[in-house]
């Protein structure tokens, strides 16, 4: 689309059509949240050619404070603290999100970590996880981090030629070199308790083989495949019929295969487990509730931030660590579209037999306009795609081991 995109003030549903209200009056009770990501920075030393934070819809980065200040983060831990308190959580966990975090420096990360236990600690187990590009990551960070034992996880897409396809410096350097750099400090022996996992954006014009043979080589504890964000009115390029599906059906296919599998991937592992009739616990797929929220630097508490890429103001909740709890997010109908499950999905999900597996995807790519978020997953085809086949490979699977089990 040339020109600025337009501005969409409020899509159909869930905003104008979700009754709250008459949810509870019939029974609905929300889930508290237990992941806070907290936006410590809103710029970034990378220009990402996909990042739903720069090159989407809502540019509301802009008009907010380069980096969280002290008396916001404050503000921040001491609600996530009364939210525990308030809900007897047995624990939270915290992400340092941005941007990129590490910007935001070890004069910066250090106070910010000490408020942050200060506040939490006392009420409820506190985890601490920071994802980041890794390029700035350095043996001080490393050694601030762990000695607050926060977990580090790193965005990186494949291989060096696919990864510096998209992941660059403003100036169109790739960033491959210094991920690796800073991967190979995170896995060494000393370091290691403190690597979190890999998050990679699927390129389906990287080979598939190679990608994970690639991302495997640096031994993640848990590695996640995300689809590019993308909706019914910004869809993917690819015009093939499943292209994501078949990518990442070749990837699980080796992954599968190996015995025992070397590498946690969540997607499949999440896969399985709604397959086999156990809850999933990932917003890509299945029906549970999403218990995150969001803070952004200037304090505002936000949806989920990759809703940033269907339209400006998407993530908005209009309240503030300032001067609301996060309990009052719970009346707005975007969190609570995300907490009601087979109620937040259309028609057209709900007669799929995959419904319970899929869970009509990830919320953000379900959106178009005029209509909202009642609809299916742009990549429909894709999950359908990947999900029949998980389903059949685990079927023979089973079906095998309890012929072996009789046989023996």
């Amino acid at each position: 689309m040339d020109g600025p995109i337009p501005v969409v003030t409020r899509p159909r549903w869930p905003d104008a059509e979700l009754d709250v209200p008459a949810l509870r009056a019939d029974g609905w009770r929300p889930t508290p949240f237990r992941d806070f990501v907290l936006k410590v920075h809103q710029r970034c030393n990378l220009a990402c050619d996909y990042c739903y934070v720069y090159t989407m819809a809502d540019q509301s980065w802009r008009d907010r404070p380069m980096a969280m200040a002290p008396a916001t983060w404050r503000a921040a831990a001491g609600r996530i603290a009364e939210h525990a308190r308030d809900h007897e959580l047995s624990r939270v966990r915290v992400i340092l999100h941005g941007g990129e975090p590490l910007l935001l420096g070890t004069a910066g990360l250090e106070p910010l970590l000490a408020d942050l236990t200060a506040a939490i600690a006392p009420v409820t187990t506190l985890e601490v996880q920071l994802q980041t590009n890794a390029l700035l990551l350095d043996v001080p960070t490393l050694h601030l981090l762990q000695s607050h034992g926060v977990r580090v996880g790193v965005s990186l897409d494949g291989t060096a030629e696919a990864n510096d396809r998209h992941r660059r410096y403003a100036d169109g350097r790739g960033s491959s070199a210094g991920v690796d750099r800073a991967l190979r400090l995170l896995t060494a022996p000393e370091h290691r308790a403190s690597y979190a996992g890999l998050l990679a954006t699927v390129d389906i014009t990287q080979d598939p083989a190679e990608c994970y043979a690639h991302l495997r080589r640096y031994a993640p504890p848990v590695l996640d495949f995300l689809l590019p964000h993308a909706n019914w009115e910004h869809p993917p390029e690819s015009r093939a019929a499943a292209p994501y599906g078949e990518w990442l059906i070749k990837v699980f296919d080796l992954w599968y295969a190996e015995r025992p599998q070397p590498i946690r991937i969540r997607l499949f592992e999440d896969l399985i487990r709604l397959i086999l009739g156990r809850g999933g616990r990932s917003e890509q797929v299945g029906l549970s509730p999403v218990a995150v929220a969001v803070v952004e630097s200037d304090g505002a508490i936000e949806q989920v931030d990759s809703l940033k890429s269907a339209y400006p103001g998407a993530c908005a909740t209009g309240l503030t660590v300032f001067g609301d709890r996060f309990d009052a997010a719970f009346t707005n109908p975007g969190v609570v579209a995300r907490q009601i499950g087979l109620r937040a999905l259309c028609d057209t999900c709900r007669s799929c037999p995959l419904h319970t597996v899929c869970g009509a995807g990830h919320y953000a790519h379900r959106y178009r306009r005029g209509a909202g978020f009642l609809n299916p997953t742009v990549y429909c085809a894709d999950m359908t795609r990947l999900i029949r086949h998980v389903i059949r490979v685990v079927s023979d699977d089973v079906q095998q081991r309890l012929a072996a089990s009789h046989r023996d």
